[in-house]
């Protein structure tokens, strides 16, 4: 037993004094003194702890905090000799959940108790459940910019209104949430709670240009890396990368990889996918054209217009019949049969083609050439193009193997052009070839062939029609239907906050609102949820989409260069110019590797190509990071169920920190 003493006071066993800091004391009061041995437990210091205090509360929410080596000391059954502690330890008993205040999506903030003591991860996972987020792997936390960063870019947080408290809701026991009176149940405890809940799954249309004026956006590649640079590691604890109770952190979906959309469990999580896309498209995060501008625009517009008078429990139970609906259709199906089985296994053994004559341009230094026709034919994920139809037998102008390729569309609905811009891999870098197509049937049926190709997937994919109808409905969108009647009161309303700033001093209002009312035509039989996941769609088919930025140098160079990180591949651009310069995908992945004294990140794909680069503007774990995650959320499956793979997680994008 610690604290033996001789008659005249002098301790004779191995025992030592341990200082202990309570935070729930006061930041004045004396640490606590506390004599113990290297043999006991961790559970029997804070049992010490509590009972020299003699303050009757509950306790079981409390830990050990090691200050100098930044670890939590949460095995209880571990002794202080295990864990390396001595009397030089600086320890603080503190509670492992604390108020954090976030800004979330939509740009409005929320309190919340988050895990200090988890890592990062599992912290979000916890936050997300509150909300009522699915997959909250896809999301994680990243720091607000730093104040001098706001003053230098002359841009106040949007101030809306109070900031809601979701810090003492407390979440059943099961993983599954019931729903009550059309909302998860715990937010239907106080009018409070129930207004947070509108909050996070109704649009707020209370903006302004000025708003968006004056919101800091990036104006280059450079700009946009210093983003990703706050990103939180998401194996290490927030007490641990210094994050202070009550500080504000950024909650954002990190990766764009966004797995079994569902409306009718997803009304929170569409909505904050939708708010954030909104902001990457009026900020400029993410480039579009004039008309893809209008189109977004248009949608905001009909959103905002719906959100005035919804109810987020009415839409649950539109849901349900929904859901009857879709049931009874199942069921027809069913009963009236489907494809004869011979045609089922044409179709199987049966790789659709695509032959027309395109027109074709392939842009050269010092060339002042045009686009030529050729009969074009698409084969599996190969284009061949010939000088006419009769040479196709023979061998080709040129052949393009489209695996792995950039495909980046380039319409304009009013001048009739409808081109597809191809970046093809060569050993030189990167090759480019545009196809013109003469209407849109002929241009979603290509672009969607294209598409797959540079997955790797050929026109046989199941999801081929599909693609193509979306192609389909984005162009419909921008078509001007300048015939149709706008009402009246509709003049009146202010549009010019529904675009981005370039926009906006490009086009005087009288100029911008009846465009954005014209493509507001377009969609006006939309319902809410039904336009936003439009405007999400739409999101994801722009060139720039899904692209987390980082300043790099690649080995071998001595200037500086961007690369791209999105969900299917890694990509190299050219700082000066903003130009693709060459892309690798993770299929082709064979292992990667990362140096933390050099801070390095090394990689090894398919037919010998290596590939290394020291990371300027982040940190290599952040890098590393995306890479690995994006390869995990690629692992995921509907028929594995919802359970995922902590540990693999960890292991992919922890390094050297994994648990």
């Amino acid at each position: 037993m610690a604290g033996l003493k001789t008659a005249s006071g002098d301790y004779i066993d191995a025992s030592w004094e341990l200082r202990v800091v309570v935070e729930e004391l006061g930041t004045e009061a004396e640490p606590l003194t506390l004599r113990v041995t290297g043999d006991m437990h961790i559970g029997g210091v804070m049992l010490q702890i509590v009972n020299q205090m003699e303050v009757k509360q509950d306790w079981s929410d409390h830990g050990l905090w090691w200050e100098q080596k930044k670890l939590w000391l949460l095995k209880t059954n571990w002794t202080l000799d295990k864990y390396g502690l001595q009397a030089d330890a600086r320890l603080r008993y503190t509670r492992q959940h604390k108020a954090v205040r976030l800004q979330l999506p939509n740009r409005r903030m929320i309190r919340v108790r988050a895990s200090f003591s988890e890592p990062v991860f599992r912290a979000v996972a916890g936050i997300c459940r509150v909300l009522s987020i699915r997959h909250a792997e896809e999301l994680s936390l990243l720091r607000a910019p730093e104040e001098k960063e706001k003053k230098k870019r002359k841009g106040p947080v949007l101030e809306t209104e109070d900031e809601f408290d979701l810090g003492g809701v407390v979440l059943p026991a099961s993983a599954e949430q019931q729903p009550f009176r059309g909302m998860p149940a715990h937010f239907s405890d106080s009018p409070a709670t129930e207004a947070c809940y509108r909050m996070l799954s109704v649009s707020w249309a209370g903006l302004s240009p000025e708003h968006v004026l004056k919101m800091p956006r990036p104006s280059n590649l450079v700009e946009k890396a210093q983003i990703n640079s706050r990103w939180l590691s998401s194996s290490r604890s927030l007490m641990q990368q210094d994050v202070r109770e009550n500080e504000q952190l950024w909650l954002r979906f990190k990766y764009y990889s966004f797995f079994d959309l569902e409306p009718k469990y997803d009304t929170v999580r569409i909505t904050q996918l939708y708010e954030q896309a909104r902001w990457a498209v009026l900020l400029e995060e993410t480039d579009c054209t004039e008309e893809e501008m209008m189109v977004f625009a248009a949608l905001q517009y009909h959103i905002n217009k719906l959100s005035l008078s919804a109810d987020p429990t009415d839409q649950a139970k539109e849901q349900g019949l929904d859901d009857l609906d879709s049931a009874l259709s199942n069921l027809q199906v069913k009963l009236e049969g489907g494809t004869s089985t011979s045609d089922m296994l044409e179709n199987l053994t049966t790789i659709p083609e695509l032959t027309a004559v395109l027109r074709v341009f392939r842009p050269r230094k010092l060339t002042l050439k045009g686009y030529k026709p050729h009969w074009v034919v698409f084969k599996e994920t190969t284009i061949s193009y010939y000088k006419s139809r009769e040479e196709a037998l023979g061998e080709p102008v040129q052949q393009l193997n489209l695996k792995g390729c950039e495909v980046v569309p380039d319409v304009n609905i009013s001048g009739q052009k409808f081109c597809i811009k191809l970046l093809v891999p060569s050993p030189e870098g990167m090759s480019e070839v545009h196809l013109r197509c003469e209407n849109e049937q002929e241009y979603a049926h290509w672009m969607a062939g294209c598409r797959l190709a540079a997955k790797g997937r050929t026109m046989a994919d199941s999801t081929y029609q599909s693609e193509v109808q979306n192609i389909l409905s984005f162009l419909q969108l921008q078509k001007a239907n300048p015939d149709v009647p706008v009402a009246p009161d509709a003049e009146a309303m202010s549009t010019q906050w529904l675009v981005s700033p370039r926009y906006q001093k490009k086009f005087k209002p009288k100029q911008l609102t009846p465009r954005i009312l014209e493509a507001h035509q377009n969609m006006a039989q939309l319902s809410l949820t039904e336009a936003k996941m439009r405007f999400i769609q739409a999101w994801q088919s722009l060139p720039d989409f899904g692209i987390s930025y980082f300043v790099v140098r690649f080995k071998g160079n001595r200037k500086d260069e961007i690369l791209g990180i999105a969900n299917n591949r890694l990509i190299r651009i050219d700082l000066a110019v903003g130009d693709m310069v060459k892309t690798w995908r993770y299929n082709n992945m064979r292992q990667w590797n990362v140096n933390w004294d050099i801070r390095q990140v090394a990689i090894e794909f398919d037919e010998h190509i290596n590939v290394a680069f020291s990371c300027v503007s982040a940190g290599c774990n952040i890098v590393h990071e995306y890479i690995g995650g994006y390869i995990f959320l690629s692992t995921r499956n509907v028929d594995k169920g919802r359970d995922l793979d902590e540990e693999l997680f960890y292991k992919l994008t922890g390094g050297h920190e994994a648990l």
